[in-house]
């Protein structure tokens, strides 16, 4: 097998950047987060998908997406790969006639979702101004919420392999779901709270899932201003939660859990570190 041309026009950019966070008892921390960012796909020159990716290998990446897609089956036809970080693209060159598969790249560039192919850039350019409401929240308001949560989770208990996400109102689990999926779990509260005409400006949004720019998007475009993950938040989360006014509460679990936006809209109503 001849090996493509893999050209590189920057270094791999950072896999982790530092950020200062507020504990559940507004005690400040420095933390570290894991780096997002897209990187489109294009198969000789026509743009296949943009994938959300750390970036650490994006040669391989790019290869593997596409032979996996069957797009690409015949290594020996590569030709040259070129990632470019300033434009956040991987051009993949072939000698292989891609011709035929013209009508496969405009149903995935169309039909795929946020954060991959047009749709990210579509769903962007709606929220481009785009604020939640502004709401205050108190420690006791997240502490309830993640014990009424521990009543759920039924099918992660039993069987594991799902994430679950939920609608709370206060101490209220208003809406639970568990899926394979984070992005299915939050599509199906998404499309109760549409067809009930619910408005998110009094809910928090609760996933077991990190916090990636695709859940933050998502969960702005519910309007809910609260978002609490059992899990962790990526760098392209945060800057989406910021621009969106999102408190975004991450690693909650029991009485633990870290501010990483909208710290100054927090009341920490409870004394003592009760978690010690």
């Amino acid at each position: 097998m001849v090996k493509p041309n893999i050209i590189k026009t920057s270094e791999n950019p950072l896999q982790t950047i530092e950020v200062e966070v507020y504990d559940e008892y507004g005690e400040k921390l420095v933390k570290q987060i894991a780096c997002e960012r897209p990187l489109t796909v294009m198969l000789n020159w026509k743009e296949v998908v943009t994938l959300m990716t750390l970036g650490s290998r994006p040669e391989s990446l790019v290869l593997g997406y596409l032979k996996n897609q069957s797009f690409l089956s015949d290594p020996d036809a590569l030709e040259s790969v070129i990632i470019d970080w300033q434009t956040h693209t991987a051009a993949v060159i072939t000698k292989e006639n891609t011709e035929h598969l013209e009508g496969a790249l405009k149903k995935k560039t169309v039909t795929s979702g946020c954060g991959q192919g047009t749709m990210y850039g579509n769903v962007m350019k709606q929220l481009e101004n785009y604020q939640v409401p502004q709401v205050e929240l108190k420690q006791s308001q997240v502490y309830a919420a993640l014990k009424a949560l521990t009543h759920y989770n039924d099918t992660y208990k039993k069987a594991g392999a799902v994430h679950g996400c939920a609608v709370c109102r206060g101490d209220e689990v208003l809406s639970f779901v568990e899926d394979v999926g984070r992005h299915n779990a939050v599509d199906t509260l998404a499309g109760e709270m549409w067809l009930n005409g619910e408005s998110g400006e009094d809910k928090i949004f609760y996933t077991t899932g990190r916090l990636t720019s695709e859940m933050v998007i998502k969960v702005a475009q519910m309007g809910i201003p609260v978002l609490l993950s059992r899990s962790g938040v990526t760098q392209m989360g945060l800057d989406l939660a910021k621009k969106f006014g999102i408190t975004t509460i991450a690693r909650a679990k029991g009485l633990r859990f870290q501010v990483f936006t909208g710290a100054e809209k927090m009341v920490f109503d409870v004394k003592g570190h009760l978690a010690d």
